[in-house]
């Protein structure tokens, strides 16, 4: 049988300060049956053993071998070329993770990522509890709650492909997240109000910008803003945190949706940014954004704002759903 030949094109770069480019190889494999990290294994052992790539178990387990794949991050060794390559596509492009800075080739500078983690203090503590010297039991219904998030091989795809952590320094990154609700979820942690209350703080969960990337590339379903969200419910559901501008943002929205059927614009600012002619920096913050709006039209006067015909309907969705979480 005549393998096909392959063309990958390898984002090379010698060191953090030197400039970046690309080399290109080509390869005899089979596309079904060779993965990314076989191809680049191939590549190093017969054509150019200089290139720099991390490795290890091979089995998608260890999360070592996360680079991004044409324009897509995800495990090495987990991607047969077939898989990655389109039908448009006429080479196999391998670059490093992004939003880490590179230190060789494929291989990337992770303390940012691990520091990130550190910042959730992802460790479940019981040390106001009394803890058997044995075991501490969980039922097969409490471990549910958190096997999603405990799933995560910390591999950082998600994190290369975060929109957030690509424009904000202080977010924490979606796999800090989803760790931080794997503790949170676990019934043997003693500091779940704690927790809540630091994750409604600036650079954590109000930052997420729900792209989806996350969610899309996870290689191992931890769903990463399925987790955040859940962060998020726990902190709505808590009455005595201090109402953020993102916690007023979804409260309005819901507010202003079961009242009239669609959000009024002359109403939300005011109440979300400016919480209710209480914080006038934020009014002024928003005043040439208002005046520009309703000096194009785009923001109806109060007395011409007029409900949507479907507000009797979107009120009753709204108070069924509730009324079904407080069942649930």
């Amino acid at each position: 049988m005549t393998l096909p030949s392959i063309t990958v094109k390898l984002h090379r770069q010698a060191s953090r300060q030197a400039d970046a480019n690309y080399q290109t190889y080509t390869i005899k494999a089979n596309p079904d049956r060779t993965t990314v990290l076989d191809a680049l294994i191939k590549i190093q052992e017969e054509q150019d053993g200089s290139i720099g790539f991390r490795r290890n178990c091979r089995n998608a387990i260890c999360g070592s071998c996360a680079m991004r794949i044409n324009g897509r991050s995800g495990l090495a060794c987990q991607k047969h070329i077939s898989e990655v390559m389109g039908a448009q596509d006429t080479e196999l492009v391998i670059e490093p993770m992004h939003n880490l800075p590179v230190i060789k080739d494929l291989i990337v500078d992770m303390t940012k990522f691990w520091d990130n983690l550190h910042k959730v203090d992802p460790y479940v503590s019981t040390a106001s509890r009394q803890i058997s010297k044995t075991e501490y039991l969980q039922t097969p219904a409490q471990r549910a709650q958190l096997q999603a998030a405990a799933n995560c091989i910390l591999c950082g795809s998600c994190y290369s492909e975060c929109n957030a952590a690509a424009v904000s320094d202080r977010f924490v990154g979606p796999h800090a997240l989803a760790k931080a609700y794997r503790v949170m979820a676990d019934n043997r942690d003693d500091r779940t109000e704690e927790r809540v209350a630091k994750y409604n703080e600036s650079g954590f969960v109000w930052d997420c910008t729900r792209c989806y990337n996350c969610n899309e590339v996870c290689p191992v379903e931890v769903q990463p803003l399925d987790r955040i969200s859940q962060i998020k419910h726990e902190i709505l559901a808590n009455p005595d945190l201090p109402k953020s501008t993102a916690q007023r943002h979804r409260h309005t929205m819901v507010e202003l949706v079961k009242e009239d059927g669609w959000i009024d614009e002359s109403k939300f600012g005011v109440i979300v940014v400016g919480d209710n002619f209480r914080d006038l920096k934020g009014l002024l913050s928003i005043f040439p954004l208002g005046m520009r709006m309703v000096l194009r039209g785009k923001m109806p006067y109060p007395w011409q704002f007029q409900k949507s015909a479907g507000a009797p309907e979107a009120k009753a969705l709204i108070e069924a759903i509730a009324e079904a979480k407080k069942i649930h």
